[in-house]
């Protein structure tokens, strides 16, 4: 029945990659699923209407398996804006990064050695284990199964991921792993931001204005309380941050078994941490993880609405890389965003 439910707004689309180099980019992410679906390109002058970027752009949109969400888009900018984030920390305002499920953890954290052995750029943690869910209940090792995800973080110049592994437990709708593919993972089933915002003000615009179901929120993680978190966010003594999440609006947040991807995370860092602000180096135009974007039914009242709404910049409704009608905006938290319409 609820597979069935059809919503104006559903989990988050696409994830969109600067790269220098098409060919590249597309290699490694065939690791991980992915294949070629459609291919387009802007003038400068298009771009611009639509990024604000002023540079002819190149783009191929990868798909995984039957996935309506967690796509890919690789877009090659003759005159790239900047190199992006990199490697740098995840505890900085700005920061955009992509979850995904996976069958074979250590597998990618071999990779991941061998390229460190090779003097690549790369930046990678341990995989931690961490209990998500039903954190109070006691636990007998040896005798109770564990219940948990192993988490890792992986940082290229290009690429900024979580990977994790279930163990112990199924969640239906929540990433499909293609086991064909060479590390055994599923479409991106999360993205991140972080943000700093005690009065929590602008988590309103995801739910009020986008339509987003706000499910596991004002969920702490500190340095105390957790390993990987600790390292992730680069979290020093007594310090942590705050968890609010938003969902396609199919799914549920009291039912494990009826949560989808396409989460959007918002980690929230207490106002008195000094933070850096490094917007620039995630919008479109930079190298790397730049945009998020949605697909929407009924894109024209989207349009009234965001242009009603606190956003600090929008653009008019124009036709995208692909002849899709498109329009971008920065919104209340200082991301960019980009709406597609749903045909």
């Amino acid at each position: 029945m609820n597979q069935q439910i059809t919503t104006a707004i559903q989990g988050i689309y696409e994830v969109c990659i600067g790269v220098p180099e098409q060919i590249p980019a597309l290699q490694y992410w065939q690791q991980f699923g992915y294949h070629i679906g459609q291919i387009g390109e802007l003038t400068a002058e298009a771009a611009h209407q639509l990024y604000w970027v002023n540079s002819p752009l190149k783009v191929i949109r990868l798909y995984h398996q039957d996935a309506d969400h967690g796509l890919i888009r690789l877009m090659t900018w003759q005159n790239p804006t900047n190199q992006g984030l990199g490697i740098s920390s995840m505890k900085v305002k700005g920061n955009r990064w992509t979850t995904t499920l996976t069958a074979d953890l250590l597998g990618i954290l071999n990779h991941a050695e061998n390229a460190k052995i090779t003097d690549k750029t790369i930046r990678y943690s341990y995989p931690y284990w961490e209990v998500i869910y039903n954190k109070d209940q006691k636990s007998h090792p040896f005798i109770d199964p564990a219940i948990g995800v192993r988490e890792m973080l992986l940082l290229q110049p290009l690429t900024r991921q979580v990977l994790f592994q279930r163990f112990g437990y199924v969640m239906p709708h929540y990433g499909k792993i293609n086991h064909h593919a060479a590390f055994s993972t599923s479409q991106i089933t999360h993205l991140g931001l972080v943000v700093q915002d005690d009065s929590k003000e602008t988590l309103r615009f995801y739910e009020d204005i986008l339509g987003l179901l706000r499910v596991r929120d004002d969920v702490e993680t500190n340095y105390e309380s957790s390993l990987a978190g600790r390292e992730l966010f680069d979290l020093n003594p007594g310090e942590k941050f705050i968890v609010t999440a938003f969902d396609d609006p199919r799914s549920s947040p009291t039912n494990l078994m009826e949560a989808r991807s396409g989460r959007l995370y918002i980690i929230r860092f207490p106002e008195h941490i000094n933070l850096e602000s490094n917007f620039e180096a995630a919008q479109p135009g930079s190298l790397g993880m730049c945009l998020y974007t949605y697909r929407v039914q009924g894109i024209q009242t989207y349009f009234d609405k965001i242009r009603a709404s606190n956003v600090q910049k929008f653009t008019n409704i124009v036709s995208n890389e692909f002849g899709e009608q498109s329009f971008s905006f920065i919104a209340p938290d200082g991301y960019f965003w980009t709406l597609v319409e749903k045909n």
